[in-house]
């Protein structure tokens, strides 16, 4: 089968499988399968491809496109990704912006990843600040792991522990968070099925973080409608200049505040 075959296919499967980006996710698959970027794709169509089919039938199932490609973009970083942990969204990438500017006037800040996961949020913000001193904690050693790797295969340093919420009383310049806070997977698409449900679901999570962190500056992701009620958590633990930042499809994302 050649590439311009494969896309072909791919594409009127992944449709029938009900994904709503077909033809892109088809792109990838067949580029992943034949070894070059997306645009490279394109240089030879009549290439032939091999080893596609077992990553479409994983597709098709719902499994996430991250997970069958073992890799995924996040800001500057090509990350591996794995169901150890959650697939890096664009949107957390927002909380890596808001932290960036909030701890942008201080030398080697003190920050503190509360929920690393992958490694998305601590290794981009290493990335982006080498100077600052970033810690990552996770209840999940398999998660923990998985941060190590990335951390390792991309030569940014950052302390790794496990550990839960309580590492953010040490006190912090900077505690950043996409905690879980989906109160359940019914409804949602089926992608969300293959990643931890720990990772996902929950409740508390916000306001647990706010009330225990000694930080100057918190930042927390937060769910579709979760981001007024966040905001007053934030205000009643004290903090000031308590603001709302929306993501790129108009949906309040971000909070944060200073002590």
């Amino acid at each position: 089968m050649t590439a311009r075959e494969a896309l072909r296919e791919s594409e009127r499967r992944l449709a029938a499988a009900g994904l709503d980006t077909p033809r892109v996710d088809a792109e990838l698959l067949v580029a992943h399968a034949l070894g070059v970027s997306r645009t490279g794709l394109f240089a030879d169509l009549d290439a032939p491809v091999h080893g596609l089919e077992p990553l479409l039938v994983r597709r098709e199932a719902r499994e996430p496109l991250a997970y069958v490609l073992g890799q995924w973009g996040f800001r500057r970083l090509t990350l591996k990704i794995d169901a150890r942990a959650l697939v890096p969204r664009p949107e957390t990438e927002l909380v890596v912006e808001r932290a960036l500017a909030l701890v942008e006037g201080i030398v080697a800040p003190r920050v503190l990843d509360v929920g690393v996961g992958s490694g998305a949020i601590a290794l981009a913000l290493k990335d982006e600040r080498p100077d600052a001193l970033v810690t990552a904690v996770d209840v999940s050693v398999d998660a923990l792991a998985l941060a190590r790797e990335n951390a390792e295969s991309l030569g940014l340093e950052v302390e790794l522990r496990e550990q839960g919420l309580d590492a953010a009383a040490e006190g912090w310049d900077l505690v950043v968070s996409n905690p879980p806070y989906v109160e359940t997977l019914d409804g949602l698409q089926p992608e969300l099925g293959f990643e931890p449900e720990s990772a996902l679901v929950g409740t508390g999570f916000h306001e647990r973080i706010a009330g225990g962190a000694r930080t100057r500056f918190l930042v927390l992701e937060v769910g579709f409608g979760q981001a007024a009620d966040v905001a007053r958590l934030l205000d009643t633990a004290g903090y000031l200049d308590v603001s709302i930042t929306e993501d790129l499809a108009g949906i309040p994302r971000v909070v944060e505040g200073r002590r």
